[in-house]
């Protein structure tokens, strides 16, 4: 059986800027993999090449032994959320699942919508609109619009961003929630604090190039000490 994720060898540029340059990445069910480097090392990119959203000049993106930019079909297992939470403010968290839902082609829409609220912890709200949420509750939402068609892999890109203690702890939770039905989860983070007590692998990006892949360590403090220094090498 194929991995579920292969990206193999993949280059983007932007103009004369080398974005990446032969990235590879391997992801089995189950798995958390964080992703992490300093700014402009090409892990946004890298996640957008995942999606399907962006087209890497050289390399493919397998999933499940499918190509992601040639079988738009594919696209149909994964699951992404950002630091922006991309819902439609002028509909109400309902309506935002449930258009979400119709374009996953899903059946028993409603049962699965209201499952979703609730794991969102968004039933009370499920008819008000988005407009005026807090930062966490779009994040929930989010999470929830992204996990509706129960995807093998969710890609993440920077979701902690802007929320509280409390807001990341309820997205972790529900992070964690997800890896234990198998799904596998990339996640793009400046912080490793926030997802480390759930991954289970750890990858350096450092101009556009991988120099670390490897299971997470044990110790978050002994592991800030060694990025320090593959990040300054």
């Amino acid at each position: 059986m194929p991995p579920l994720l292969h990206a193999t060898t993949l280059v983007r540029r932007f103009g004369p800027v080398t974005a990446l340059a032969g990235v590879s990445l391997t992801v089995e069910p189950g798995e958390v993999v964080l992703v992490l480097g300093p700014n402009g090392a090409g892990k946004s990119t890298l996640l957008r090449c995942l999606t399907g959203l962006a087209r890497p000049l050289r390399g493919t993106v397998q999933l499940a032994g499918r190509d992601v930019h040639a079988d738009p079909a594919a696209r149909a297992s994964l699951g992404y959320l950002s630091h922006n939470a991309l819902v439609y403010e002028d509909l109400t968290s309902r309506e935002n699942l449930r258009f979400a839902a119709a374009l996953h082609g899903l059946h028993d829409v409603e049962t699965r919508v209201d499952a979703a609220l609730a794991s969102a912890r968004l039933t009370e709200r499920a008819d008000s609109l988005v407009r005026g949420f807090s930062r966490g509750m779009l994040q929930r939402l989010a999470l929830a619009r992204a996990t509706l068609h129960h995807p093998a892999l969710l890609l993440l890109d920077e979701p902690f961003t802007g929320l509280d203690v409390p807001a990341a702890g309820v997205l972790r939770a529900g992070l964690k929630a997800e890896r234990e039905t198998g799904t596998a989860i990339v996640c793009v983070t400046h912080d490793p604090g926030e997802l480390w007590d759930v991954a289970t692998r750890v990858v350096i990006l450092v101009g556009g190039r991988v120099v670390h892949d490897g299971p997470r360590p044990e110790s978050l403090e002994d592991f800030r000490a060694s990025y320090a220094t593959a990040v300054a090498a």
